[in-house]
């Protein structure tokens, strides 16, 4: 937003005076791979379906839409049941307009003024805002310097801090990295009688696990979502838009207790899935396998271009690349001008991000050609950055 751009004499909230809208640049370029979108489109049977499922809706678009979505919850029991093998019923499912809505719900319902909210940095960078949307709290605890979860500084904030949510990322963004089953118990079990600042005695803060990119993980890796039945303190956040290449769709959902699960319906707006929304992700549900289809290719290309990136240098030094389980990866590690190699790579037409800490870089994974397309432009960018610092030396 640019200065001068909301008038002085709008009584916008003291606490937003001065904020900038979350969001990653939309440029027109040829190849973007900033914001960890699956790069290969619906395939036409799908986009047949979502044709058909919404004339169908559309006949209907004089009435509201089914406020509890009772068919999509059952289509998300149904999806986890086969890519999880989690055993979950529709009351233990919420659906959202994208995870980002899944987010703001969870904020509503268990922050607010006068409450912690606790996550692990460096990790997504919009909880920060939910939390300052809804009057809530943000602190984090430092992540090892792998960017592993440091489990036992995790517990000693939340002992100090007393949080009515703790907030993690498996793959975690932006670094990619996952979270194991182990050290999410550890939390799980600790916070089963951890206190809640200002709360009853008897309450205890809930563990919100982001599984955003989760499908992109190793076979045999497990979900959250598998131990929503044994722990009542426990939300698993999933989204449709990235390895189910449905970002446009915007839908979101939850795995959790029905009691999370209640919490969450009282501050949902009405009607808030759209019939439109709720047919297009039916359709999708529809063609689970070709939605996916791409995602062990792109785990392949995220492997080969780790490989690829260890294999450069940058002032002299190996490119560092963070070990990931999801469909990007954070590289770099040393860049002293990491907004000129930015820069240059726009200049050649890819699209990265800056994101993350000091010296480091994300790229998602894009098609063949976008991948070989970024190999070029990112070698090219380095040593124009590196010639560029030399003769000012």
């Amino acid at each position: 937003m640019s200065e001068g751009t909301i008038p002085a004499s709008l009584p916008l909230r003291n606490d937003l005076i001065g904020e900038e809208p979350y969001g990653a640049p939309q440029l027109d370029v040829p190849v973007c791979l900033n914001v960890n979108e699956n790069p290969y489109p619906p395939s036409h049977a799908v986009v047949r379906s979502i044709e058909k499922r919404v004339r169908e809706a559309a006949a209907d678009l004089n009435r509201y839409p089914d406020r509890e979505h009772k068919e999509l919850r059952q289509a998300f029991v149904d999806y986890l049941a086969k890519e999880s093998q989690a055993e979950l019923t529709t009351d233990e499912v919420w659906g959202a307009n994208g995870s980002n809505e899944i987010m703001l719900q969870l904020f509503q319902a268990f922050g607010g003024p006068g409450r912690n909210a606790l996550g692990c940095d460096p990790t997504y960078s919009m909880y920060p805002e939910y939390a300052r949307d809804t009057f809530t709290t943000w602190n984090t605890a430092p992540r090892r310097a792998d960017f592993t979860l440091d489990v036992d500084a995790t517990i000693a904030a939340i002992d100090a801090l007393e949080p009515s949510m703790v907030v993690l990322t498996s793959p975690n963004n932006p670094t990619g990295t996952p979270l194991p089953m182990p050290d999410l118990e550890r939390i799980l079990d600790h916070c089963q009688n951890a206190r809640v600042a200002g709360a009853a005695d008897g309450v205890h803060p809930i563990v919100v696990v982001d599984e955003a990119y989760i499908e992109f993980r190793d076979p045999g890796m497990p979900s959250a979502t598998t131990l929503v039945g044994t722990y009542a303190n426990l939300a698993v956040s999933r989204t449709m838009s990235k390895a189910f290449a449905f970002a446009g769709a915007r839908v979101g959902y939850i795995a959790a207790n029905k009691g999370i699960i209640d919490c969450l319906r009282i501050v949902r707006m009405p009607y808030h899935l759209s019939a439109v929304t709720q047919a297009a992700a039916l359709a999708g549900f529809d063609h689970t396998d070709e939605q996916l289809s791409q995602v062990g290719h792109l785990r392949a290309t995220r492997e080969a271009t780790a490989a690829w990136l260890k294999e450069q240098t940058y002032a002299g030094k190996p490119v560092e690349v963070a070990p990931s389980q999801s469909n990007f990866l954070m590289f770099g590690g040393h860049f002293d001008d990491r907004g000129a190699i930015f820069d240059e790579m726009l200049k050649r037409g890819v699209l990265i991000r800056v994101v993350g800490p000091e010296g480091w870089m994300r790229v998602c994974m894009g098609t063949d050609e976008e991948m070989k397309v970024f190999r070029k432009a990112l070698v090219e960018s380095m040593r124009v950055v590196e010639t560029r610092a030399a003769a000012r030396q």
